[in-house]
Formats: structure tokens, sequence, C-alpha cells
């Protein structure tokens, strides 16, 4: 028998025609492979409006990740629509008011905006960041509460697909070593960045240009508490954040350009310790260094993937399977929580009664790929772009981020406008295309304000130069929001 993981308490609806499909024919509503974040939340949500869901996953083990580590307030807020926002207590879990960015040395604190309407306003929204794998364990816990949901590590190897329809029927698995098979009416693929299904379901496929490679830091000194910290010098940016009471994750970009100059020459460890090490704050280099000394060195691809609308009957991709942005906003885990708050409504039995209705459920899937824009072309665009800025390598882009920092300097509206569509708390791709380009404009006054009067031709025309790269770095990216 495969390992199937259910509520441990003895119940009536062991009983039910439910769980007995479920368990002896491996018969469901909906099978989804993967219980990582968007899986469980997914399972969750579904099981409580009655349908059944088998979910598969791999290893049941703790995972540890270096990302998918910061929950944004727009994050903390969908799983408070959920239901399941306790899935961040006994984790120590801890609060994140914003943002530090250190430019050379000089830093700007950037909080999230306060509340303008709502129960609690005037309150500034928090996030969270905490251990990966603790917070997968609890929502898994959750998970197991739940009687229309059995969980089963399982290696899902291939679809089950109707040679007439082409439609998807269910999944081919391996069960401790062991061939099965589950059927259901919808089968969601949720296996993340790496999804082994990707190319068969959608046109489009991951672009990574860098990596981050992370340590984690124990009693790391950050100049502001309970804040994330972004680090820029002539390099890529490095990211710090705490993800417990005594750890601290730092996360350092590291292009694929920089490896491959680093190879023979200490790697990417010499490249740490000798280029990114004297970079950092002073009282971050002693931790940064012992974790270096002693610590485990991991990397994770920084990938780039435009959402593409489903169009074989019978499945749905999503998570990172279906659409991944630069780690360096930290806003995939909220993007997944609202896309389940979104599917939440769009496919509940209200709506779609049965969800072998396929054509039902690819218009609404159609829907969903279009309402979720509001909130992901936002997330999307703002991390493609930041990374484009914060990671500069030529002087037009290093115009563009001196002028972003120093729009930040100037504080009100020009942080509390950036915070919002980073916290995922303001959903307007048009406030971000505003902000955006009202950096670039800043770029230039600055530059145009510093240059003597001689300089004043060659000025202009390379404040020309700075606003064809702003539109040479945001355009692409909105071309890739529209573009389905």
């Amino acid at each position: 028998m495969p390992l199937i993981l259910d509520s441990p308490p003895p119940s009536p609806m062991h009983d039910s025609p439910s769980f007995i499909r479920r368990h002896e024919h491996h018969i469901s509503d909906v099978i989804i492979v993967g219980a990582g974040i968007l899986g469980c939340a997914l399972a969750i949500t579904l099981a409580r409006q009655g349908r059944s869901v088998t979910l598969l996953e791999r290893s049941l083990k703790q995972p540890d990740r270096i990302v998918g580590e910061l929950l944004q307030p727009g994050g903390v807020e969908a799983l408070g629509k959920l239901g399941i926002r306790d899935c961040l207590e006994d984790i120590d879990a801890v609060i994140v008011k914003g943002y530090e960015v250190i430019y050379y040395g000089e830093g700007v604190e950037i909080t999230y905006p306060r509340r303008t309407t709502g129960v609690v306003e005037g309150i500034r929204p928090e996030g969270r960041s905490f251990h990966h794998g603790r917070f997968i364990g609890r929502l898994r816990e959750t998970v197991l509460k739940e009687e229309n949901i059995s969980m089963v590590e399982s290696t899902v190897t291939g679809m089950v697909k109707s040679g007439h329809t082409g439609q998807i029927l269910g999944v081919q698995c391996t069960t401790q070593a062991r061939p099965e098979v589950y059927f259901a009416d919808l089968t969601v693929i949720a296996d993340g960045y790496a999804s082994r299904f990707r190319k068969e379901h959608l046109t489009r496929s991951p672009i990574s240009r860098s990596k981050f490679w992370g340590l984690e830091l124990i009693d790391a000194v950050l100049p502001r508490a309970l804040h994330g910290h972004v680090v820029l010098t002539e390099g890529a940016p490095v990211l710090l954040y705490q993800i417990g009471t005594h750890e601290t994750r730092v996360l350092v970009d590291v292009p694929e350009s920089v490896e491959k100059d680093r190879v023979g020459r200490g790697g990417v460890k010499g490249h740490l310790r000798e280029v990114v090490l004297p970079s950092l704050p002073a009282c971050v280099q002693p931790s940064f260094e012992r974790a270096l000394d002693e610590g485990r060195l991991r990397s994770m691809p920084n990938s780039f993937l435009p959402a593409s609308t489903n169009r074989t009957p019978g499945v749905i991709m999503l998570g990172d399977a279906l659409n991944m942005r630069h780690p360096l906003t930290g806003g995939g885990m909220t993007v997944a929580f609202n896309d389940v708050v979104l599917l939440r409504e769009l496919l509940s039995p209200e709506v779609v009664p049965d969800l072998g209705n396929t054509r039902l459920v690819r218009r609404q899937m159609r829907v969903f790929h279009w309402r979720r824009k509001g909130l992901t072309a936002v997330v999307n665009i703002l991390a493609q772009a930041l990374y484009d800025l914060f990671a500069a390598n030529d002087p037009q882009l290093k115009s563009l981020q001196h002028g972003c920092i120093r729009y930040f300097e100037l504080g009100g509206a020009c942080i509390d406008g950036p915070s919002g569509l980073l916290g995922g708390i303001i959903r307007r791709p048009l406030v971000l295309f505003y902000h955006f380009f009202s950096v670039a404009l800043l770029a230039i006054w600055l530059l145009l304000g510093q240059s003597k009067l001689a300089q004043i031709p060659g000025a202009v025309l390379e404040s020309v130069n700075i606003f064809a790269k702003a539109c040479r770095v945001i355009m692409p990216v909105i071309w890739s929001e529209v573009w389905a």
C-alpha cells in the first residue's frame, strides 16, 4: 500500500464514499502534484469547498531551501482570506516592516505604506520571514486535518491521457518502487521551478541569467531590525533578512559571467570572500565570514517565466511551474497565495459544479489568467526591472540606479508607492509605470543638474540614452505580460 497520510483521529468521514473512492479506487475530484506552497494552500481551499482532493508529493521530508522565506504583506493578507494564517505561528517567524536599501554604505529606509481603507486604516501592514521548511511543515499539518484530502508520498512520472480527446484523466506514479495510477476530473501541476511537465503543456521556458548563492548567518547584527536589506555596490545585489530569532539568510546574486570568470580563481566562494565580504555593512561581516568558513553554501537559479494560458483539457499549471520572476523582491509566495484566493472564487462549486466539465474549467482559467495580472503583472515587472537597475552593469543603468535611490530619499509618495507595489498592496500596473518613469526622469534631471555648461550637449545625448535604456528595461517585460 502507498504511504497515504490523513487526519489521525478516527472519523465517520473515513467511511464516506469520497474517502473510499480516494483510498481504494484512487479516484478524486482533484489531483494536485506538489505539496509545496501553492499545492498545500490549494488543496486546503478546495477541500473546504467540499471537493475530494488527492495531494501527491515526491518527498514529505521537511524541505531545505534558500528561497521562499519572505512573505510580503499582500501574501499575509491572502493567508488570512484563506483561513490559514495560523500557519505562520510556532515557526519562529520574524516580522518584516519594510526594507533598508544600502547604497554604497548609505542606508535608505523603505517602510510599507499605511493603509488608507478598511478596519485597520492607518496601520502599516507587515510581512513575515521564516525558514521555508518550517512553514511548509505547518501547511502540511493543516492539510492532514482536512477530511477531504489524502496526501500521498509518491513520485509522479507521467500523465494519463485520453487517446480520443487528449484530455488528461489522471497521473502515473511510482510509490515505494511500485507503479500506480490516480484519476481525477482535474489535475493541477504545482511541482515547482524545475517542473518536469512544463514542456508538455506550456509554450514558454524559464530564462535564467544568474543564481542566488545562499548562506545562513548565526546571530548576525543587521543595520535595521525587522527589515529586509538590499546591499548595492559595484556588483550584483545582496539580500539579507532574518528567518528566525538567531538565523539570518544572505543571498548573493552571482551572474553567469562572474561564475564562469571565477573558475580556477577560488570559484564562487572566492568571489564571496574577496568581493562581497568587504562590501557588506561592518556589523554583518563577522557573521558572514564565519558562515563562509563553516556553513553550507548553496545556490538556486534566478528564473523568469511569464505565465501562459493552459491549453490542455483536464490539467492546469500553477505556481512556479507556471510563472516565475527574479526573487529579488520576494513576491513569489504572495503571487501563489493570491492565485489560490482567485481560484477559490472562479472554481467554486457554485460556479463550476463539475470539474470534469473541461470547457467550463478552461473558460474560467482564461478569466484567471487575465484577472490575476492586477497583482502578478506588478510583481513580475517590478522584480525584473528592479533587478536590472540593482545589478547595473553599464553607465545608463548606473544612472537609473542612482536615480532610484535619490527617488526613495524624497520620501512620501516616492516611498509609499514603490513599497506598496513591492508588498503586494498596490495592484495597479499603471502606478508601477508612473513610478518607474519618474525614476528615469529624475536620473536625467540629476545628470543635467551636475553637468557644466560645456558638458550640456553630451549630457543631453546621454539623457536620451538613459531614457531609451529605461524603455528597454521595462517594455519587454510589459510585453511578456500582455502576450499570452
